[in-house]
């Protein structure tokens, strides 16, 4: 064999996965100067070098016929190297495990004659073929079988994700210049690539997808981001104003199999109630709920009557438990839920909608199965007493807060449901409660798709006896609880880092600036003081058909009359642990897409005046809260104003982007 540091050698190297050919053109200081098959000078180190060779190549003859003579070399080895049957060799040799030098290796390969060109050839072979043995210098190893096939399981995913890469990458080409339109429905193919690019939008560098989905994009030439999300509108995989949070947050919004077949037979056994002595009968009351106005769901009702010295006043909350049952299908769906959740393009429940707005439901005129609570109230509104009972009841009456305004002064059990409900307000401030009374803004979409959007004043006769009267009902549901030494989910609140205005006398931006003094509420198995609510124990209870918690508790309730068996305080816990993620998910999906939709609507706005009234002043700019619309903005002290808190000044709406959340104004 030649010594490969001599000029004249040919030799073989490595480069770029690619078995290339050269001759030896200088040696110096231990590194060679090679001239390629390419016709190209490169330098390396001898230990870069495949095998020991014995052939040569004259250098006398120019660069070029040199060039030439490496490229016939190399493909004859190329041509040879095709005739060696790897899987054949391993078949053969893959029982023994040991290494086979080069040498021995050649001659399994070409018995018959053993030079330089073979030694390549075969060295090539096994280069190019490398599910069958792993190699080493100039040896090699066979693999096992579970080795043989996990490397072709893995070829195959590679050759997979390629093809992946080069075809879904030309499609989303295509379809973003609108070479094809969206088809109506997907190949299953297509379908897979859509599904790749909506991970990698939503989950980003989270995605399982990154790495693929990233190359698709990139042979289509779209850049991360935004118009990763045009090209899926562009595809008709989702609606230019789709709802990206629900995917982001994961939120189940159809209902598993098992819980619709476990509903349907809830509601074909239908809604008989086993009157044993442990529920009292109430149809004898006239009851009304009160809710908005495209309310299907009611889970509470109200009922007034004059005792000659006192006032019953009753609050009847829709037993839920007794159709769902602890770890029951249905519950465990409903605590994977936590809340239903409501948007102004969408509801998603936490119940099926047939239990939601039928048998859990207090529709007019049908019996339910119901928790009361019985409240004595003297002349004055004060609390004489409280008895909480399960219960039947027949609401007779469906009524809006609409409707309860319009009756606000005309109809007697409506006006002394508000005054009992102001003087109970009054209350709850002398002992320390914080009002905070705020516009809400409705916002839904009409007909035409678009958003709608008004104030509604929380002040008004129903809403205010209703919020209040719910409060009272919770408040009593928790004293019961705790007398009893029942846990159940108490909320507690420590008192306000700061009060800037006495009773319900705050302004607008007092009002406004007061929340972000208020504490963190906490929940627990335990009672403690609600400061925000000036009550001692508070529990959420009126709502068990939206929301996890009040289920929890109703059956807490329940448990007091051997209805159910009770949770454990460490159960209790447990709940509310698990109950975290879905319900911060609720709460974030619910504003995000408020406002969504509100800036939505501000888009067919910009250039309107608008009223802003300044809340801080920052490093660069003032916040500002635009009352119209209830929503925080910005103003660059390049306005040239000099403004202050609770100033109000005059801005224009500039840019608003809802799908990117961005509002700016200007001053003037």
């Amino acid at each position: 064999m030649r010594d490969p540091m001599e000029p004249g050698t040919i030799v073989e190297y490595i480069d770029r996965q690619r078995i290339m050919c050269a001759v030896v053109l200088e040696v110096k200081n231990q590194r060679l100067r090679l001239l390629t098959e390419t016709n190209r000078e490169v330098k390396l180190s001898a230990n870069r070098l495949l095998f020991l060779p014995e052939a040569s190549g004259d250098l006398s003859a120019g660069r070029d016929a040199l060039a030439g003579a490496l490229k016939e070399t190399a493909e004859r080895r190329r041509r040879l190297a095709e005739g060696v049957d790897i899987e054949e060799l391993w078949e053969v040799l893959h029982e023994e495990q040991e290494w086979i030098d080069l040498d021995t290796m050649t001659d399994f390969c070409f018995p018959d004659a053993v030079d330089d060109d073979h030694r390549s050839a075969a060295a090539r072979a096994f280069f190019d073929n490398r599910v069958y043995f792993k190699f080493n210098s100039d040896r090699y190893f066979p693999h096992t079988p579970e080795q043989v096939e996990a490397i072709q399981a893995q070829e195959r995913e590679a050759a997979r994700r390629q093809r992946v890469i080069e075809a879904g990458g030309d499609w989303l080409a295509r379809a973003l210049k609108g070479g094809t339109p969206p088809p109506e429905v997907f190949t299953p193919e297509q379908a897979e690539w859509v599904e790749i690019i909506r991970s990698v939008y939503l989950l980003e560098k989270e995605s399982p997808h990154w790495d693929l989905g990233k190359a698709m994009l990139g042979r289509a030439g779209v850049e991360m981001g935004d118009p990763v999300f045009r090209l899926l509108v562009a595809l008709g995989a989702w609606s230019p104003d789709e709802n990206v949070e629900l995917y982001r947050f994961d939120v189940p919004v159809e209902f598993p199999e098992v819980v619709v077949d476990r509903t349907a037979d809830l509601v074909r056994s239908g809604s008989e109630i086993d009157m044993d002595g442990v529920r009292r009968d109430l149809t004898g009351l006239e009851l009304m709920t009160i809710d908005g106005q495209y309310t299907l769901d009611f889970d509470d009702a109200l009922s007034i009557r004059d005792m000659g010295n006192h006032y019953e006043l009753g609050v009847h909350i829709a037993d839920v438990s007794h159709f769902i049952r602890r770890d029951d299908p249905i519950d465990r769906e409903a605590i994977a839920r936590g809340s239903s959740i409501y948007m102004p393009d969408r509801k998603i429940p936490m119940l099926p909608q047939t239990l939601a707005e039928d048998l859990c439901s207090l529709k007019a005129g049908e019996l339910r199965p119901a928790v009361s609570i019985l409240i004595r109230i003297d002349r004055e509104a004060e609390i004489l007493g409280c008895e909480i009972v399960p219960s039947a009841i027949r609401v007779a009456h469906q009524l809006s807060y609409f409707d309860v305004n319009m009756m606000a002064e005309a109809n007697p059990d409506i006006m002394l449901l508000h005054s009992i409900a102001r003087k109970y307000r009054q209350k709850r401030l002398a002992d320390g409660a914080v009002q905070i009374t705020l516009p809400e803004l409705n916002i839904w979409l009409g007909e035409d798709g678009a958003p709608v959007v008004n104030r509604t004043n929380r002040e008004s006769p129903g809403r205010l006896l209703v919020s209040e009267i719910m409060i009272m009902a919770n408040a009593l549901m928790a004293r019961f609880l705790a007398e009893k030494e029942i846990p159940a989910v108490f909320r507690s609140q420590p008192a306000p880092r700061d009060r800037l205005y006495k009773d319900s006398e705050g302004t607008l931006f007092q009002n406004w600036m007061q929340r972000k003094f208020l504490s963190r509420f906490a929940l627990g198995p335990g009672p403690e003081r609600h400061s925000g609510l000036g009550v001692d124990a508070y529990v959420t209870a009126t709502s068990p058909i939206r929301k996890y918690f009040d289920l929890i508790t109703q059956r807490q309730i329940r448990s007091a009359f051997g209805l159910e068996t009770p949770y454990t305080q460490d159960e209790v816990s447990l709940a509310i642990g698990a109950l975290t993620a879905p319900m911060t998910a609720v709460s974030r999906l619910q504003f995000r897409r408020k406002r969504y939709w509100l800036l939505k609507y501000l888009e067919g706005r910009v250039g309107e005046k608008e009223d802003a009234l300044v809340l801080s002043r920052r490093k660069s700019d003032y916040l500002a809260l635009l009352p119209e619309y209830m929503i925080e903005c910005t103003i660059p002290f390049s306005s040239g104003l000099a403004l202050k808190p609770e100033n109000v000044t005059q801005v224009t709406l500039q840019h608003v982007d809802a799908r990117r959340d961005v509002l700016t104004v200007f001053a003037g």
